[in-house]
């Protein structure tokens, strides 16, 4: 490597987007080998992650990256990009297991949507872990293990695309393809910050992925950013002989400029319920806030019907699809398939065909009254989901569990719908975030507004990572350097990033109790101040000891800097402001208590 470009450490802490490795490219910083030899060295370091089922040698994977010309890059628009795909798509010389080792075989020919993106210029690493048969939303259904949330440990990562989720995540890949039924491919991104393209049905080939519900499937892209999946749809999308379902429907662009959200009717349900306990509801909320302050129209629709579809797709005649594919395999081997699969599995048998034809007709009908609902908004917009579970949660109770999870995916393939899930985590203590659903052949509209909301919650496009996919925090208080509680950050190893302020849209107090109290901040519509914080990046592996550290009223937020950027930080419960002190004026904690006598 020349002197000149980055080390494999600088890389990867620039993440791994499409416009910056292109700019990176295009600039001599780096090359495509560079960054495959930083990704693989990434993967191995990581050792026994679940994230992985196969990987492709790394003498190969280098080779393809070499074999890449940089006079080609305006030609190929995935130049040079690493990616995965769930293990339930088949790779040419890798095995396809779909998370059941026993079922595995190795397959001659790659899938055509794969050949696609090497064609485009896309390098393969390896196949993502999911859950078994890709059945499940929440990410703890293989014999492989549970690949761990990079944003929360201890949460589920969401499912069946799990491993293809958290590798674009933790940084690994570039983008990866999963599959979605009831929604595996906007669960996890939404269960981990990043963005889930579902594409309408037959627009992306499904040769050579094992099905799951074969009517229903689709290939779906994770992806650091909403340009970024859209520019990999770009190159999946189009008609394919092979494939029975495959249907020729308008394929989006590579490159889509954001819609203005002024002037948008966007839907939204009228009733929500069943919210968790991280911060999710006052996320969707703000959410909303935010998009009618930008010019949006928000118009409640009663989503009932929706709801009711969905709840077809394990509970009626759908099962029976799903379990035409594998009932010959579990005939023969069924201790080789896991027992909460197996009790899925066995509702299909009970299943008759009167009844398969009664269901395909109901759901018809369904189908245009969805249409008619959504023939006077631009776009629906939902919670991708309303609440997570730890992975000890979804263990003790792991289908009620699971079917919470899909509340608003379930209906999406039913119905006939195209759906982006897009972060809005500046608004969330837990991983959030929200899914733009259109008529099938609206994926170009669906983008679009699913990147403009993407700007409006501050979401960073760049793909950045953290080095070692640490928690930003900012401390307003007693933790500050100099101060008492400083030790507690030593001790988890945080390291200082940088002194600035949050936005002028703050108030700190003295909260009252022995001696000068504890600082209390909160954010204020009008008359809010910039405020003094430190940030530090704390090791995921340090991060909940310290959380769990903090007493209430206080807990741990998020903050918008006086940058824009939001980041977590110290916040305090409205309960803990009765009898507190403005000291705002004083501009922070330290210079309150330096003016104190």
């Amino acid at each position: 490597m020349s002197p000149t470009r980055s080390s494999p450490t600088g890389i990867l802490a620039g993440g791994l987007g499409r416009e910056r490795l292109r700019a990176a490219y295009r600039g001599g910083e780096m090359t495509p080998v560079d960054v495959v030899a930083a990704v693989l060295d990434r993967i191995e370091a990581r050792g026994e992650d679940a994230v992985w089922t196969a990987r492709v040698p790394r003498a190969e994977a280098l080779a393809a990256a070499a074999a890449l010309d940089l006079g080609q890059i305006d030609r190929l628009p995935l130049f040079g990009l690493p990616f995965a795909v769930k293990d339930n798509i088949d790779v040419a010389g890798l095995p396809t297991t779909a998370a059941c080792p026993e079922f595995g075989y190795l397959p001659r020919e790659s899938a055509p949507l794969v050949d696609r993106l090497v064609a485009a210029g896309a390098i393969l690493v390896g196949k993502n872990n999911l859950d078994q048969f890709a059945t499940g939303l929440n990410g703890t259904r293989s014999p492989y293990g549970v690949p761990v949330n990079p944003q929360v440990p201890g949460l589920i990562p969401g499912g069946s695309s799990s491993g293809s989720a958290v590798a674009v995540a933790a940084g690994l890949v570039s983008f990866s393809i999963g599959t979605d039924t009831a929604g595996s491919g906007r669960v996890p991104a939404a269960l981990t910050d990043i963005v889930g393209v579902k594409p309408s049905i037959g627009l992306v080939s499904a040769t050579g992925i094992v099905p799951a519900c074969r009517s229903l499937d689709c290939s779906s892209v994770f992806a650091s950013s909403v340009a970024d999946g859209a520019a990999v749809l770009a190159v999946l999308g189009g008609p394919d002989v092979a494939d029975p379902w495959s249907r020729r429907l308008p394929v989006p662009a590579g490159d889509l400029p954001p819609l203005a959200l002024a002037g948008l009717r966007l839907g939204v349900p009228s009733a929500i319920s069943g919210w968790g306990t991280r911060g999710e509801q006052e996320a969707w909320l703000t959410c909303c806030a935010r998009l009618v302050d930008a010019g949006v129209e928000l118009v409640p629709l009663d989503l009932d019907e929706l709801l009711e579809a969905g709840r077809e797709l394990y509970q009626g005649a759908w099962v029976a699809e799903r379990l035409s594919g594998l009932e010959e395999f579990l005939e023969r081997e069924p201790a080789a398939v896991l027992p909460v699969i197996r009790t899925i599995l066995a509702d299909g048998a009970e299943v008759t065909g009167a009844e398969v034809f009664r269901a395909l007709s109901g759901m018809h009908g369904r189908r245009a009254r969805a249409r008619a609902l959504l023939a006077d908004v631009d776009a629906l917009l939902t919670p991708t989901v309303v609440e997570t579970f730890t992975v000890e949660e979804m263990l003790a109770d792991p289908i009620s569990l699971n079917t919470r999870l899909g509340r608003f995916t379930t209906f999406t393939n039913l119905l006939d719908l195209c759906a982006v899930a897009v972060p809005v985590r500046p608004w969330s203590v837990a991983p959030f975030g929200v899914s733009v659903q259109a008529a099938a052949g609206r994926d170009e509209v669906a983008l679009r507004i699913a990147a403009a909301i993407e700007g409006m919650a501050g979401v960073s496009p760049s793909g950045a990572a953290p080095v070692d996919g640490g928690l930003e925090l900012a401390v307003v208080g007693a933790h500050l350097r100099g101060m008492p509680l400083h030790h507690e950050l030593e001790a988890c190893e945080a390291v200082f990033l940088e002194r600035t302020t949050t936005a002028a849209a703050y108030e700190l107090h003295a909260l009252a109790g022995p001696g000068l109290g504890k600082p209390g901040l909160r954010r204020v519509a009008s008359g809010g101040v910039p405020i003094e914080v430190e940030v530090y990046r704390l090791p995921l592996a340090e991060a909940g000891r310290f959380l769990a550290g903090v007493p209430a009223p206080l807990g741990i937020g998020q903050l918008e800097l006086g940058d824009g950027r939001w980041v977590h930080g110290f916040v305090c419960e409205p309960i803990g402001f009765a009898g507190a002190t403005d000291v705002s004026a004083y501009g922070g904690w330290r210079a309150f208590r330096t003016a104190q006598p």
